[in-house]
């Protein structure tokens, strides 16, 4: 019987389990997550801001889904050591666990921007359902947020805590807004939309430092500009957890470096989700994540499994908004593209094309036709059949074979 550890309890790690149980029914699988919760939709913690989800509504796993696959799952326990050597993790209380082969799947964590007084009380990051936890016990008698980062998570958090009635302002040292997800002239069409909704924006700005003014917290900028609140929210993004990974010596690059088979430089340890890289790219989304685990469980379970890489794509609500963001977007506006916007309606929809084939997308407020554009790119699909009535609405693409 092969003895398999899993640590991490995020989609990668959940992905990878549930291959090995249906390959090795009579395995034994144990996964540690240092969170106190069961495996659950991390997007969907603004909405749980909100008030508009309960945390047993976007989880994924139960425990009668741990029980049902015999999985044996260790909540609020940290893996602190592993022995390669000897194929053992420790906890940090001191136990021992023996394993045939080892999955790395620990994740991200949230990056901390640099900013004086970010351990200011009133401060938060926005990561785990704890994190919210804390921020909703301060929104409760809050009356503004000011966001630093002009990222999605941000707006999306910052959008949950609007609709609790708070003043919503967004800093963010870039110009424009998703800056990885939408082009200039669509993050102008956002904006508007979002100022719209009562949002604030300081853009091409950094904070300076995070005080206390006046019994409250002030946001000072290095334009001069102070913002008085209540409440702060760091959000810079994520980076992969590498705690593990640089105790173990694992080749590191942008994150742990894996091959086709999510295999690390270790013998028999793989790792899979936000935590790794392939070929070079650090993707850092759900589907890849998916993906990766699947594959690594497979490989791990002894059934040769090639992973090739995800297309790089969002599908995300900005502030309720839909948004699809897949491939090159041409940030730049140097490549051909195909247009149309509708200010009022708040559809924006683009088709970036190169060599008679579709490399990217975006979709704002208008999904239709998403299935065959990915499917266009991903397949490098001539669309010298439909290119004539590309421009018209609705981009139909479904005459591409």
């Amino acid at each position: 019987m092969s003895r398999y550890v899993v640590v991490g309890n995020g989609v990668a790690g959940n992905a990878a389990a549930e291959v090995i149980r249906k390959l090795e029914p009579d395995s034994e699988i144990h996964m540690f997550t240092k969170e106190s919760h069961n495996y659950y939709y991390r997007p969907a913690l603004p909405e749980y801001l909100a008030g508009e989800k309960e945390i047993r509504k976007f989880t994924l796993h139960d425990d009668a889904w741990y029980e049902k696959n015999a999985i044996q799952i260790h909540l609020s326990t940290a893996i602190t050591t592993v022995r390669p050597a000897e194929k053992t993790v420790s906890t940090a209380a001191g136990r021992t666990y023996p394993y045939d082969r080892l999955l790395l799947a620990t994740g991200s964590h949230a990056v901390v921007p640099d900013v004086k007084g970010k351990e200011e009380e009133g401060a938060f990051t926005l990561h785990t359902v704890a994190d919210a936890d804390a921020m909703l016990k301060r929104a409760a008698t809050a009356k503004s947020l000011v966001v630093i980062g002009g990222g999605i998570l941000g707006i999306e958090a910052g959008n949950g805590l609007r609709k609790r009635g708070l003043q919503v302002a967004v800093v963010g040292r870039n110009k424009r807004l998703l800056p990885k997800q939408m082009d200039p002239p669509g993050a102008v069409f956002l904006q508007r939309r979002l100022e719209e909704m009562g949002f604030s924006f300081y853009l091409g700005v950094t904070p300076r430092e995070i005080a206390r003014l006046n019994g409250r917290l002030a946001v000072r900028l290095t334009d001069g500009t102070a913002i008085e609140t209540d409440m702060v929210l760091l959000s810079a993004g994520a980076a992969p957890d590498l705690t593990l990974a640089r105790q173990l010596g694992l080749e590191i690059g942008k994150a742990v470096q894996v091959d086709d088979r999510l295999r690390t430089s270790l013998d028999d340890i793989y790792a899979a989700g936000d935590l790794v890289e392939h070929r070079g790219v650090y993707y850092g989304i759900w589907p890849a994540a998916m993906a990766q685990g699947r594959a690594a469980g497979a490989n791990m379970a002894g059934r040769e499994t090639l992973y090739g890489g995800t297309l790089q794509s969002h599908r995300l609500k900005v502030a309720g908004i839909d948004l699809v963001s897949m491939g090159d977007i041409d940030a730049e506006g140097d490549d051909e593209c195909v247009v149309r916007s509708d200010e009022e309606k708040c559809v924006y929809r683009k088709l970036v094309i190169e060599n008679n084939a579709i490399t990217g997308a975006i979709l704002l407020g208008d999904l239709r036709g998403e299935k065959e554009i990915q499917a266009a790119i991903e397949g490098h699909k001539d669309i010298s059949s439909v290119r004539k009535t590309m421009e018209e609405e609705g981009f139909d693409l479904s005459e591409i074979k």
